[in-house]
């Protein structure tokens, strides 16, 4: 991998790790229609480190006070109401599925999952589920004639139930083209959350899944020496700045707008990709040779 490439690629981390529109997805088709080789699940795994720092420093008073009041409800049972001290558990809870699913099907994910095919399919279907979400998200808190406004939950109703939900949402984004963020947030908004919360609770439930992923994937990389290691590193300082500015401009985002250009650009290109793998333009495996 050329520096260049791990600066394109860094950058297209940064820019769509916290948008609902794929990440994995938008490095894969990066390296695909710029004919380099496919960045792989391991680049993807690392570079979410650098986002990931992104989210520990944007939400930073949050987790201290989270891993605080947790830390506390251990050995104070006093404490184990504490809404923050909740949120610790619940964010171990929602991790679960991501955890067991990424172990079972780390050669899917590392293969198969990475069809062009599959990626435009994810790409308009959960654009349409983040599409169908955020109307009733709209529809709610806009209310009508003759239908009154509904008040949306918090993060202060979040419990064991609903933190599964959204970890098995999360767990869906281990198929490139899902998206991490779109699927938990339409999770979230389909069970009735704000979209604040729902994107709140989706940066904060990603932190030890990324971080573990990045971890192991380091692991692995660095005992099979099959890593572009300045690059790599490169691209993850590149991901973290850009991350940074972008979850600032999304959460100041969401509170007024309506997620409806993401699901109209997911959809525009997945049906793109469709017709160009189609019309044979694009090999639904283009840049996997040396994977």
């Amino acid at each position: 991998m050329s520096w260049f490439e791990s600066f394109i690629l860094g950058l297209v981390q940064g820019l769509t790790e916290f948008l609902p529109i794929s990440s994995s997805a938008h490095l894969r088709l990066t390296a695909a229609f710029a004919g380099w080789h496919d960045p792989g699940a391991a680049f993807t795994a690392i570079t979410q480190i650098g986002t990931e720092a992104a989210v520990l420093i944007y939400f930073r008073k949050d987790i201290a006070r989270i891993v605080s009041a947790w830390c506390k409800s251990l050995v104070d049972k006093s404490m184990r109401g504490d809404h923050d001290a909740q949120m610790g558990w619940l964010v171990i809870v929602g991790s679960i599925p991501i955890g067991v699913l990424g172990v079972t099907f780390k050669d899917q994910i590392e293969g198969p999952f990475r069809d062009l095919r599959l990626i435009a399919t994810t790409l308009i279907v959960m654009g349409i589920v983040l599409g169908i979400a955020d109307r009733l998200a709209a529809r709610d808190e806009a209310g009508g004639k003759h239908r009154a406004i509904r008040e949306r939950k918090t993060l202060k109703e979040l419990g064991v139930r609903d933190g599964l939900i959204f970890g098995v949402c999360q767990a869906m984004a281990l198929i490139p083209g899902v998206s991490r963020s779109g699927a938990t947030i339409s999770g979230g908004l389909l069970m009735g959350y704000t979209r604040e919360a729902a994107a709140r609770y989706s940066f904060l439930l990603a932190i030890p899944a990324v971080l573990a992923s990045g971890v192991f994937e380091l692991k692995d990389a660095s005992e099979g020496g099959h890593v572009s290691w300045g690059p790599t590193i490169f691209a993850t300082i590149i991901a973290f700045i850009v991350g940074y500015a972008v979850i600032a401009w999304f959460m100041k985002f969401i509170t007024t707008k309506s997620f409806m250009p993401f699901v109209i650009y997911r959809i525009i290109l997945g049906i793109a990709l469709f017709i160009l793998v189609g019309t044979d333009t694009l090999s639904p495996h283009a840049g996997e040779s040396a994977g």
